[in-house]
């Protein structure tokens, strides 16, 4: 019997994204990163990365310091239950400057190629597999391959799907929320969540390619939304509503997806007693003796807390 497989982006996906990671400390896994592969495990699916890096082309990083990233990002997730299957990167770029990568390679992604070599490799049924990354290269490869899809579509992060793109099978806020989706789907399916896959292999790293013309990308598809229905686009404008709509569905889901904020708590709190102060600075005006010290006593009260308000909002912002 074949098995099934999450395929996930890296950067941005499970770990934070600065820019070009050269570094192991510089790995931080996203929050519920963890214990979402552990869901997916339990669900029976076996847990691949695949990640463009084209920084090795470019001469930015090495591929020693690329394993070693991956090394650490191994060693987070098995510390946390949620060891990883496999990782397979692409290190190959039409623009780089070293030249044994510079070429194009149908493991890059918009390519299916690392997804269709992991098929090969561990028998893998696409059909029954998922592609989850945050930009349209990770969805693109996805149903080219011939997976369900999920987009993670951060509300902080904009301009992801751009115009002519296929549209994802499903998106989410996070990872949390792609949970979820593949759950309903199992549900809907009637498929078994209690199914584990073996115990991961090793990661393997990219085999050499050759130049390959990369097939043309599929035609964008209707999106399905959560409940499983579909909408279609006839115009720009209907399009460009469509996407804002969309955009304040993510903002709400993503406060229902989110964690307990103690900065944003304290924001709250300050931002009450900034009121607080407010009300009673009205109330020694309208006072019959009015209290003019007093008065601004209590807006120099109010000011103080609204700049520590404020200042939780941005810290709350920046976490």
């Amino acid at each position: 019997m074949a098995n099934k497989a999450i395929f996930l982006d890296r950067d941005d996906t499970l770990i934070e994204d600065p820019g070009y990671i050269n570094r192991p400390e510089l790995v931080k896994l996203l929050d519920g990163v963890d214990k979402a592969l552990i869901e997916f495990r339990a669900m029976g699916y076996k847990l691949i990365v695949v990640s463009n890096q084209s920084g090795i082309a470019r001469g930015i990083i090495s591929e020693k310091a690329i394993d070693e990233i991956h090394d650490r990002l191994k060693q987070l997730l098995s510390e946390k239950g949620a060891p990883l299957d496999k990782i397979y990167y692409c290190p190959y770029h039409p623009d780089g400057v070293v030249q044994k990568y510079k070429k194009e390679s149908d493991w890059r992604k918009p390519g299916p190629g690392m997804l269709l070599a992991a098929a090969g490799e561990m028998d893998i049924d696409l059909k029954q597999s998922w592609m989850i990354g945050n930009s349209g290269r990770d969805i693109e490869a996805g149903l080219r391959a011939g997976c369900k899809t999920i987009l993670i579509n951060h509300h902080s992060h904009s301009g992801q799907h751009k115009p002519g793109e296929p549209n994802p099978d499903y998106r989410a806020v996070n990872i949390k929320e792609a949970v979820n989706i593949v759950k309903k789907h199992h549900r809907s399916t009637g498929g078994n969540p209690t199914q584990s896959p073996p115990l991961p292999q090793s990661a393997t790293k990219p085999m050499p390619q050759t130049a390959e013309k990369q097939s043309k990308p599929l035609p964008a598809k209707p999106e399905k939304n959560i409940s499983g229905g579909s909408t279609t686009t006839d115009s720009r404008m209907e399009q460009l509503l469509d996407g804002i709509l969309e955009q304040l569905k993510s903002m709400r889901r993503s406060e229902m997806f989110s964690e307990f904020s103690t900065t944003r708590f304290l924001a709250g709190v300050w931002q009450t007693i900034v009121w607080f102060c407010l009300l009673i600075s009205i109330w020694f005006l309208m006072y019959p003796t009015k209290q003019d010290n007093l008065t601004l006593i209590a807006l120099g009260f109010a000011l103080l807390f609204q700049v520590m308000a404020l200042t939780f909002y941005i810290m709350h912002g920046r976490k």
